[in-house]
């Protein structure tokens, strides 16, 4: 099994055991090759939900340029809606559940076509 698949592995877990979701694997998968070589890098793998940089890099990084949402403030309220899913004291929160749980909330899962 490769990194990477390892790596689905555990988001999808997370998905299941702190989100209450059961994980589309097809769109996990993609999404998780988008983040790119970031996955394997320990800071860059999960997301700071508590440094407003951080929060304003995933509304025009992933929100606005990946998804084409308009910018607009209901995006950090999705974020926000999304880290409390996922476990306000949850300290690894990784950026590709966190990009998962986006895309499904804002029901842009064909930009992974």
């Amino acid at each position: 099994m490769s990194k990477r698949d390892e790596l689905i592995k555990k988001y999808a877990a997370d998905l299941k055991e702190k989100c209450g979701v059961t994980p589309n694997m097809d769109l996990l998968t993609k999404v998780t090759i988008g983040c790119g070589p970031a996955i394997y890098n320990d800071d860059a793998s999960v997301v700071a939900g508590t440094q407003e940089s951080e929060l304003e890099t995933v509304k025009k990084n992933f929100l606005v340029k990946k998804l084409g949402l308009p910018d607009s403030p209901e995006l950090f309220g999705a974020i926000h809606a999304v880290l409390e899913k996922y476990g306000k004291f949850n300290k690894h929160k990784y950026r590709a559940v966190v990009y998962y749980l986006l895309t499904v909330h804002f029901k842009k899962e064909s930009v992974y076509k």
